[in-house]
């Protein structure tokens, strides 16, 4: 079983070839959570995520046989470019198969470092599937994202750095797919800190290793927005690591998710995909849990799609009341227009959408309906705005 050793010797071979990522308090999450939250930045590394840790430290151990020969990994993404990225720079072809409808922004960037990749089924099992018929007809180093030695030791070089920079953490929040990540970092972060716990995170439509370790059987769904940690099944390694090292493990929905992402943005500016906002996910769902302790979050990617996190900015937007859809009814004359926009004006908002409606309404033939899309300051602005729209003779109401 890995322990500290191996993370250890990894961190040696990663010393100057990944990027010792900055881990410091967000006052601001603080404020809000109720605890001590110190951010992990693994959205900075090169390839936007923790993954290159562990393909960089697994690709310095091959043979030069096994280099000649190249490598091939199955991924949804991050691991892709970071196996991608770190064969490119020791001179090791590489080919990565990826699900059809991996985020093209992951597909591109992965050639991008030079890859050959090959699109092939819905899920990361049949990507997985073929990744492994190719190895075997083509002679082929597999690399695997999570259930690997060498993957699991570099990935745990992120709970060396995060305790080097803040000893006093005794909480480590992360997200778990395969558990690659968690457990590497369990069993380092055990080692040097045996009462620091550690919460693994999954999302409710991809609740394997919570399903495996808990003896739960929770139904798996198709997709998530953290698609970085939609694994269909846990690792050997991995299961028994999380089993030995892992306090427990915690599931949050697509909700939570977008939320944290959009939090991340707004508060710390910092742009990261479903599967790096999870452990905020985690954090905010049920922050009692936490209160008054030095928690420790990883924000382990930054690659999303971005129509997808345009999406989710307005999502987000809408929850906090800063967009809302209003319904006004008035009648179909010259100037009532005129009239809604300048009560909408007097009262601070703007119009970002107008639709009139006259066929499609059980209204009399002389009114019309209107639907505004409205930017606001937030929840009560909108219903200032609302008491003002009816104070002025207008039907109105929130959408």
């Amino acid at each position: 079983m890995i322990g500290l050793p191996d993370v250890r010797q990894a961190a040696a071979r990663l010393h100057g070839q990944v990027l010792n990522t900055p881990c410091v308090e967000s006052r601001m999450l603080s404020q809000v959570a109720g605890c001590q939250v110190y951010l992990k930045f693994e959205n900075l590394q090169f390839t936007a995520s923790f993954k290159e840790r562990g393909a960089c430290n697994k690709l310095a151990q091959l043979s030069q046989d096994e280099q000649q020969r190249g490598v091939i990994a199955m991924s949804a993404g991050n691991h892709a470019q970071g196996v991608a990225y770190h064969a490119q720079r020791l001179g090791i072809h590489a080919v990565i198969v990826m699900p059809r409808f991996t985020p093209m922004v992951k597909v591109e960037r992965t050639r991008g470092f030079g890859a050959e990749v090959v699109l092939h089924g819905d899920t990361l099992e049949e990507a997985r599937a073929h990744a492994l018929e190719l190895a075997q007809d083509r002679q082929l180093v597999f690399v695997h994202p999570y259930d690997d030695e060498a993957i699991i030791a570099g990935q745990g070089t992120v709970a060396l750095e995060m305790l080097e920079a803040v000893p006093q953490l005794d909480t480590l929040v992360v997200a778990i797919g395969g558990g690659g990540l968690i457990g590497g970092m369990a069993a380092a972060a055990k080692a040097l800190k045996p009462g620091i716990r550690v919460v693994g995170v999954q999302t409710l439509r991809f609740p394997n290793m919570y399903n495996a370790v808990k003896h739960a059987t929770l139904p798996q769904g198709v997709s998530t927005i953290a698609e970085g940690i939609a694994v269909g099944r846990p690792g050997q390694f991995t299961q028994a690591l999380v089993e030995r090292y892992v306090d427990d493990i915690v599931l949050v929905d697509e909700g939570d998710v977008e939320q944290a992402i959009v939090m991340l943005l707004d508060i710390e500016k910092t742009l990261v995909e479903g599967a790096g906002a999870a452990p905020l996910a985690a954090l905010m769902k049920e922050p009692q849990r936490h209160a008054g302790r030095k928690v420790g979050l990883v924000l382990g990617g930054g690659n999303i799609d971005p129509m997808l996190l345009a999406a989710i900015i307005q999502r987000g937007m809408v929850r906090a009341g800063r967009l809302a859809r209003l319904r006004v009814c008035a009648r179909d004359v010259p100037g009532s227009l005129a009239r809604i926009t300048g009560v909408v004006s007097e009262a601070g908002a703007n119009i970002d959408e107008v639709h009139h409606q006259r066929a499609f309404t059980m209204l009399a033939a002389q009114s019309v309906e209107i639907e505004l899309v409205v930017q606001t300051r937030g929840h009560a602005h909108v219903q200032s705005l609302l008491e003002a729209l009816r104070a002025a003779g207008f039907e109105a109401e929130e959408q």
